[in-house]
């Protein structure tokens, strides 16, 4: 069951899947603690895909400083995203969608109904998404675009305090 896709204002909404050491991720528990960026990719191991993925992990200590966390989804099983982490060194968290309830959840289109899409969400710690994007093309294009939208968050936060 496909929902409305989620765009930039609406409240992020809420799920839990079980993370690959076994436990559960649950997404408003990390947003007490930091920013979120979410993210939707076709398939683990694929060029775009790991592409994106290291594009990620090559600026993840920038995504720390900017205290936001990453989420990355697919419908791959915990295996697959075992030997993925583990091949490209990921330090960020892989989910396994493989009934495809959270993508539906968000909205997140298929390519020709079939291939799973690409979407990012950046959701600011109040639960509000503040940037998506979405598209299957260009996979590393956007990481930047979203370090920008955090780098933004963080300084209406410190400005909010000053």
């Amino acid at each position: 069951m496909s929902r409305e896709v989620v765009k930039i204002g609406d409240k992020a909404p809420d799920f839990e899947l079980q993370r690959l050491d076994g436990g559960f991720f649950r997404l408003y528990e990390l947003l007490k603690e930091k920013n979120v960026v979410l993210y939707f990719y076709p398939k683990d191991s694929t060029a775009d895909c790991t592409r994106q993925a290291c594009e990620f992990r090559d600026h993840y200590d920038l995504f720390k400083e900017l205290q936001a966390e990453v989420v990355c989804i697919s419908s791959d099983k915990p295996d697959s995203h075992k030997r993925f982490e583990r091949v490209y060194r990921l330090p960020f968290t892989l989910l396994s969608d493989t009934d495809a309830q959270i993508r539906n959840l968000y909205g997140v289109p298929r390519r020709f109904g079939i291939v799973p899409g690409r979407a990012i969400y950046v959701i600011d710690k109040t639960g509000n998404v503040q940037y998506v994007f979405n598209s299957l093309s260009k996979p590393a294009e956007h990481v930047q675009k979203v370090l920008d939208v955090l780098f933004d968050l963080n300084h209406e936060t410190v400005a909010n305090f000053a």
